[in-house]
């Protein structure tokens, strides 16, 4: 029978020594995993490392926006009156604006109906959208009669068929059209109180409706509303469409909408309340505050970026303890790299300024930067535009009407010089001569023309009228036009000259830029002799090698320092064209620096991932050592269970013969 406890037999104490033995055999296994823990410490504080210069990345990144350091505020004097905003385009400067009318949407009701599900008529609604113009009588008593023109936006058609031609289906068919108006149904408490109201989506005077309507005689009676013909009129208007009207230091000023874009350069302006007779004040002021904080951004971002480099291979002789990665070439170089950034100045010309001392920033004997607000400030009120170029990635062109657009991660700081032997153009079809007036195309089939704008064909028809004017016809032929689905995307500008030709211009340019008429009508319209000119892209260089052309932007070829810069002609004239002159400002240089560091094949990414493999190897080498050390453990408790055995065996053999013995003195002394 076995033992069932090691020593038992023996008296030897098998686990002890066996633990004893292991614990020596078991060194190199706790050197190994000794190992292992600095790796991972020294993987961690990389890490810890990687971590910091993702943030420090994160936020030079947004410091390498030029419109960071370009900031425009714009203040109003009363804020309910309007607000405002304003880009790094807008001029400093204060405004006196007094509003006499907001901007508001037509609405027009219908009659009252007695129910909302009953059915009324099927059939079509065209809505038009357009300016309506009052009947008047002139100075010699003759009355001028009302008329309506159109703002050359399109119209737009919905169906209205059994599904739809209750109040409250043609209130719902009119909002999932989407076309600019919006539907409800007011209840005015009357004996028939359900009156459908029609809200044109956009204000302004050229905003107001226009609607036909074809189908049942119900439903023409309902909704048909042509201002410009009182005994056709069906609907009541309750809201006339407006402009806002408002001064500007006295100058008179209408508009479309309370939201302005338009009115001084780079400011946006919000119309929310009138103030005739107590002009407001609007002050659009550079803003520097926005600028010192960008500033102050970039400085605290360096410093940690910083310390956390210095701590991690330091030594700090008041703890006596040294960083985790003390000594290591990686960190110190990525280091050097990052504080010689600092050390060059910034090449490219953007502005007056090339190096972070001439701002204010100055760099300390421990390797951090200091800021001196006063002196950045001060630099602020005289060459505020030109404090961009310290940190952003920023271009600037000598041309007015050659603006800078882009660049690409080739190109190279520098001033390259720009000429242009060609300047971008609109494709168009022209009529060589003009018609007599009235322009007749009331008669069946004489009203519909193939037209194909930028490659994109379809068939447009115009009211079957006569044309007082070639204007009026210009005007009904772009709303034609651009309110075709088919030309959403390529809208054209229709106009007459002042002998009454026609002319379609493309918004686009190049030579995708193309306006075709075909079909029996085409010659109608535009006369046998028409032009239709394809529209060319601009064509010059930069830095003295042809550059290519794409619409108005022209970009420099994929090679030399130039490569990927982009500038935009919006015209002028043909030949030399000043410089574009670009720069990257430190804030660029340094997301360009970290990206290096972290990215595939960087410097950090290289020494983690020979760290990782290091810890994969010692990992392999402790897994080989225990599977060693778990079998050497094995065959000393197999050979010291054997020897317990034995000394069981040995001394339940002693004890035997011992007794034995003894039996046989025993015997002797008796006898």
């Amino acid at each position: 029978m076995g033992l069932s406890s090691p020593g038992i037999g023996s008296n030897l104490d098998i686990n002890s020594i066996v633990s004893q033995l292991m614990a020596t055999e078991s060194r190199p296994l706790t050197m190994l995993q000794k190992q292992e823990a600095k790796l991972q410490s020294t993987l961690s504080a990389f890490g810890q490392v990687q971590s910091a210069l993702a943030t420090f990345q994160g936020a030079v990144t947004s410091l390498s926006d030029v419109k960071q350091f370009q900031a425009v505020k714009a203040t109003p004097s009363d804020a309910a009156v309007m607000t405002a905003s304003a880009t790094a385009s807008a001029t400093p400067g204060t405004y006196s604006i007094e509003v006499s009318k907001l901007a508001q949407a037509q609405k027009l009701a219908t009659a009252g109906q007695a129910s909302t599900t009953a059915a009324i008529g099927s059939g079509t609604l065209t809505f038009e959208f357009g300016t309506s113009i009052a009947s008047s009588t002139d100075a010699n008593g003759i009355v001028l009669p009302g008329k309506f023109v159109p703002n050359g936006n399109g119209g737009k058609t919905i169906t209205i068929d059994p599904t739809s031609n209750s109040l409250a289906g043609i209130r719902d068919a009119i909002n999932k059209a989407d076309i600019g108006v919006s539907a409800t149904i007011v209840n005015d408490g009357g004996t028939a109180p359900n009156r459908l109201v029609l809200t044109s989506s956009s204000t302004g005077e050229a905003s107001s409706m226009k609607i036909s309507v074809s189908g049942d005689s119900n439903l023409q009676a309902l909704l048909t509303h042509d201002p410009a013909n009182a005994s056709t009129d069906r609907m009541t208007q309750t809201v006339k469409a407006q402009n806002a009207e408002f001064a500007v230091d006295g100058l008179a000023v209408s508009k479309a909408s309370n939201h302005i874009t338009d009115l001084i350069e780079g400011v946006t302006l919000d119309l929310t309340k009138t103030n005739a007779g107590s002009p407001a004040k609007l002050a659009i002021a550079q803003d520097t505050g926005a600028v010192v904080a960008s500033v102050t951004k970039f400085v605290t971002a360096f410093n940690a970026i910083n310390k956390t480099l210095t701590d991690a291979t330091g030594y700090n002789a008041t703890t006596k303890t040294a960083g985790l990665l003390n000594g290591d070439s990686t960190i110190r170089g990525m280091q050097s790299q990052l504080r010689g950034v600092l050390a060059s100045a910034v090449a490219g010309g953007y502005g007056k300024f090339d190096k972070l001392s001439d701002i204010g920033v100055a760099m300390q004997k421990d390797g951090t930067l200091a800021l001196d607000t006063a002196k950045l400030n001060k630099v602020l009120g005289t060459n505020f535009n030109d404090v961009a170029g310290l940190f952003a990635a920023a271009g600037r062109t000598t041309d007015s009407l050659t603006g800078y657009a882009g660049a690409s991660a080739k190109t190279q700081a520098g001033s390259y010089a720009v000429k242009v032997t060609a300047l971008a153009t609109h494709g168009s079809a022209a009529a060589a001569t003009g018609f007599a007036t009235p322009l007749d195309f009331s008669a069946a089939g004489s009203n519909t023309f193939d037209v194909s704008v930028d490659g994109v064909s379809s068939s447009i028809t115009l009211n079957p009228v006569k044309y007082s004017s070639a204007k009026d016809l210009a005007l009904e032929l772009q709303s034609k036009i651009n309110g075709s689905s088919a030309f959403a995307a390529t809208p054209v500008t229709v106009s007459a000259d002042a002998n009454g030709a026609l002319s379609i211009l493309s918004s686009s340019y190049g030579p995708s830029s193309k306006v075709t008429f075909s079909g029996v009508n085409a010659d109608r319209l535009l006369g046998t002799a028409r032009k239709e000119t394809v529209g060319l892209d601009v064509a010059g260089t930069i830095d003295g090698a042809a550059a290519t052309g794409k619409g108005i932007s022209l970009t420099a070829s994929d090679s030399g320092a130039a490569s990927g810069i982009r500038v935009d002609v919006t015209g002028g004239a043909i030949g030399d064209r000043g410089t574009v002159n670009y720069s990257k400002g430190y804030a660029s240089q340094f997301n360009d620096l970290i990206s290096t560091f972290l990215g595939t094949g960087g410097r950090l990414t290289a020494r983690t991932e020979g760290i990782n493999k290091s810890i994969a190897s010692v990992k392999k080498d402790e897994d080989r050592w225990t599977d060693r050390l778990t079998t050497r453990e094995a065959d000393l408790r197999k050979q010291f269970t054997a020897l317990d055995t034995k000394l069981s065996s040995l001394t339940s053999t002693s004890t035997y013969l011992t007794q034995q013995l003894a039996q046989i003195a025993a015997m002797s002394r008796s006898s």
